[in-house]
């Protein structure tokens, strides 16, 4: 424990506003939620990410992913974050669990200076019913720091491409440092890079997904950001589990979090009421514009398009009672955005095609989401949650693709993309109509229906589907050039096996 007089241990919502509103000059939208912005920096910093490389870590997947850091600089790092936070005229702490499993709870201890931050983890982790004498792992958040104010020692080499920066991560001492960016999101997946580091290493399989239920049959979804991963799993007919981050056991599924952090740009009641209705007091909105009235304008991106807000699990009314243990998943459901409108909006995969399709992690992207993107762009993060893993994202496939074997659950890769032909000429794919496909995926009707193969991939598609508009089952409807069309799709399967080769 770090020796501060002004600690402030396990503080309430209410007292959390106050010091968010005193200390940091924050304001409560409208609707109760706290408003607060992260600074220059509103999303990751991937390339200010290290892993302490040491005898625990020496095999890991080093790369562009994880990119080492020695003991000696993340040590002068960490000691000199403590030191700030000793002497620190407010310093908060907050003890959580990450994990529902009691058997594989990871209990985590936050050191911070912004009580937004601590707002932010006592919504996203597992309050504890006892008190956290000695946490399994400790973050310590000096987010307001330039890295480049800390003193290096002459002995130890620095590291060049490190500059204001660090999200340092070490599974020897077990904690975490983070300068630089007060961005929550680090937090978060800081956690979450902890536990795909330890649950694969217990024989655990941990996925970046999202997960709801009813009466017994689970459905899991996988997908990177944009294709619907938590809108759709946050579905009023369904109970939800979680929103993001799971881990599959030989006894089930568990969900890591004990709340949400969802997306919020364009949000609105009528779309998504769920996520809508979540965002009262005690949420954190992060980085969304509101009026002098401190009315929020969803729409508004001029501060960045990667809005958000944090919410505990049961600001969601349909959310599953705790704790959140589960069976095995009886649907698998890979959502990918294609604006190529070469993918089918539904389609069912065998065992190796679910392996090389996670392994891959395919979506896309559109013109005007990025800088520089003029024209539909194939993206790639492998197990759908690349910048987090710590093995070799084979190590994952090859876990899923064992449970799969063992439990047997559906597989299907739902395109929430486009149809009728590629972005510019056709049509994103309606949610309505995704969520009819998910009606029937979850109903079993579609699991029933006869299936044909499809050229080139060999997944199989519904032979006849009266529920959605039968034309769109078959892209090939839409091309009058089918050679053009099949050379583009044997285009996409390339690239697709050529991310997994380079591996």
């Amino acid at each position: 424990m770090i020796r501060n007089p002004n600690t402030k241990f396990d503080l309430s919502v209410g007292e959390l506003y106050k010091e968010a509103i005193v200390h940091k000059n924050f304001n409560i939208s409208n609707t109760g939620a706290l408003l607060t912005f992260s600074g220059a920096k509103t999303g990751r910093s991937p390339q200010a990410k290290r892993i302490v490389k040491d005898a625990t870590t020496e095999n890991i997947w080093w790369g562009s992913v994880n990119m080492p850091i020695g003991p000696e600089l993340y040590d002068c790092y960490k000691s000199s974050a403590i030191e700030h936070l000793r002497t620190s005229s407010n310093l908060y702490v907050i003890d959580s669990y990450a994990g529902w499993d009691p058997k594989l709870q990871i209990s985590i201890r936050l050191y911070t200076t912004n009580p937004y931050h601590a707002l932010f983890i006592r919504n996203l982790l597992i309050r504890p019913n006892k008190k956290i004498i000695k946490p399994d792992f400790v973050i310590y958040d000096v987010s307001e720091l330039d890295l480049r104010m800390v003193l290096v020692p002459t002995h130890i080499k620095p590291d060049p491409k490190l500059t204001d920066t660090l999200v340092g991560l070490n599974f020897t001492s077990m904690d975490m440092v983070v300068y630089g960016t007060e961005y929550a999101g680090e937090l978060k997946k800081g956690i979450f890079t902890l536990m795909m580091y330890l649950m694969p290493l217990k024989g655990h399989l941990p996925l970046h997904s999202s997960a709801n239920i009813l009466g017994g049959n689970l459905c899991l979804f996988l997908g990177l950001s944009g294709t619907g991963k938590t809108t759709l799993s946050a579905s009023s007919d369904r109970n939800l589990i979680g929103d993001d981050e799971h881990v599959w056991t030989n006894s089930g599924i568990f969900n890591i979090e004990g709340g949400c952090y969802a997306k919020c740009i364009d949000l609105n009641r009528i779309a998504e009421p769920e996520i809508f209705d979540a965002i009262r007091f005690g949420a954190v909105l992060e980085n969304v514009v509101s009026d002098d009235k401190f009315v929020v304008d969803f729409a508004d991106n001029s501060i960045t398009e990667n809005t958000r807000c944090a919410y505990p699990l049961s600001y969601i009314s349909n959310a599953v009672e705790f704790p959140s243990v589960q069976t095995h998943p009886s649907n698998i459901v890979f959502l990918v955005c294609d604006s190529f409108g070469l993918l089918p909006p539904i389609s069912k995969l065998d065992i190796d095609l679910a392996a090389d399709f996670f392994t891959a992690g395919y979506t896309s992207k559109v013109s005007g989401t990025e800088v520089g993107i003029t024209e539909p762009q194939a993206v790639f993060s492998a197990c759908f949650g690349e910048p987090f893993l710590i093995h070799h994202p084979k190590t994952y496939a090859s876990m899923l693709k064992e449970q799969i074997r063992t439990h047997m659950p559906n597989v299907w890769l739902l395109n929430t993309g486009w149809i009728r032909g590629p972005y510019g000429i056709g049509s994103r794919i309606p949610i309505s109509v995704s969520r009819q496909i998910l009606l029937d995926i979850h109903s079993g009707y579609l699991a029933d229906l006869p299936f044909e193969s499809y050229p080139v991939f060999g997944f199989g598609i519904p032979s006849t589907y009266d529920k959605i508009d039968n034309k769109i089952i078959d892209p090939r409807n839409f091309y009058n050039d089918l050679d053009s069309y099949l050379s583009k799709l044997t285009d996409l399967r390339t690239k697709i096996y050529d991310k997994i080769s380079r591996m």
